[in-house]
């Protein structure tokens, strides 16, 4: 009798043991990656204000270790994505379709867990023979944060489809050249490098415009018909699925970044500044940024399918979605995205 209590009490602590890990059993630490500019604001107030930590210790999952990095494009992140050594990147629609594609219906499955910024894309360039797309010649370099796959190359090949024809969508991929925001911002601006041309976003944009030589060429609202989303949030299948905690403490900490920063823009604007230091535009020129009507932060995808619709029909990926849903995970099914 006394051997079976102490085996029943062995037993006992053994499950309690076995309980306290299954609670736990979920990742200690979650590594999130952006990339520069206003657009990522919402993951500056997320890492600023520990989002994720209070959701997460809310949901029971204790003090988890909250890493962020920055990448300068969306090649490395997806990189970085698929070999475990992040857990949520911030893509474009078009590498979010491009890894979509690739992964779907495998365990490593990368979906969108929701977008955050809507704003628009500006090629710029300090060339004076430059009035449209149709005037870059092979004198001409333009700087994208990635090469082929990032919002600016895919909305780049868009509008030389529109122009040359659907067989000449790639036109101008051999002038792209792969560099983040604030280096092509600042080579730009400078007229010494070889890139005179430069695809980008607030709040570089704004800073090129202060400059006369320097004029826009495109906007990519104007390419893809309205306002579309630039920024998503992404994940695996195989991380939410195994950490499905985990997984809806990110995206909570999410909306209420996104809720935060539009109930107090002139709040954003100090945030984001106190955040980059070495941003030089002053608080009032980053509110008026974040005041513009094309300037968006919110988790509702726009014409992300419209991307990967015409990367479908060019061959840049075999298969396209039946809607904008099957790219993103079943929790925000319920916008009304597109």
């Amino acid at each position: 009798m006394r051997f079976s209590r102490i085996a029943l009490g062995a037993f006992l602590s053994l499950a309690l043991c076995t309980g306290a890990v299954n609670v736990r059993a979920e990742v200690g630490e979650v590594r999130l990656a952006a990339q520069f500019g206003l657009a990522y604001l919402p993951l500056i107030a997320m890492e600023r204000l520990k989002l994720i930590e209070r959701h997460a210790q809310a949901a029971g999952l204790g003090n988890i270790k909250v890493t962020w990095a920055k990448f300068a494009g969306a090649n490395v992140m997806n990189d970085a994505l698929l070999s475990g050594n992040l857990e949520f990147s911030s893509l474009g629609p078009t590498p979010l379709g491009i890894m979509w594609a690739r992964t779907r219906n495998t365990p490593n499955e990368v979906k969108g867990v929701a977008a955050y910024c809507t704003f628009p894309l500006y090629l710029n360039t300090r060339n004076p023979n430059v009035k449209t797309i149709r005037d870059f010649t092979e004198k001409d370099r333009i700087a994208v944060p990635a090469v082929k796959v990032s919002g600016q190359a895919l909305t780049l090949q868009m509008a030389a489809a529109h122009i040359w024809g659907q067989e000449n969508y790639a036109k101008l991929d051999s002038l792209t050249i792969a560099q983040s925001h604030p280096d092509a911002s600042a080579q730009l601006l400078s007229g010494k490098s070889v890139i005179n041309a430069h695809f980008t976003a607030a709040p570089f944009h704004q800073m090129q415009m202060k400059d006369p030589v320097i004029r826009t060429v495109l906007k990519s609202y104007d390419v893809v018909g309205g306002p579309a989303t630039a920024i998503i949030l992404a994940t695996t299948a195989q991380f939410r699925n195994g950490n499905p905690k985990t997984y809806r403490a990110v995206l909570a900490a999410l909306e209420d970044a996104i809720a935060i920063l539009n109930n107090d823009k002139k709040a954003a604007a100090e945030l984001y500044l106190k955040a980059t230091p070495s941003e030089k535009s002053t608080p009032a020129e980053i509110l008026k940024m974040i005041e513009d009507p094309d300037f968006i932060y919110t988790t509702t995808p726009h014409r992300v399918y419209k991307y990967v619709e015409f990367m479908e029909k060019v061959g840049v990926v075999k298969v396209k979605p039946d809607s904008w849903k099957d790219m993103f995970f079943p929790e925000i099914h319920n916008l009304p995205g597109s």
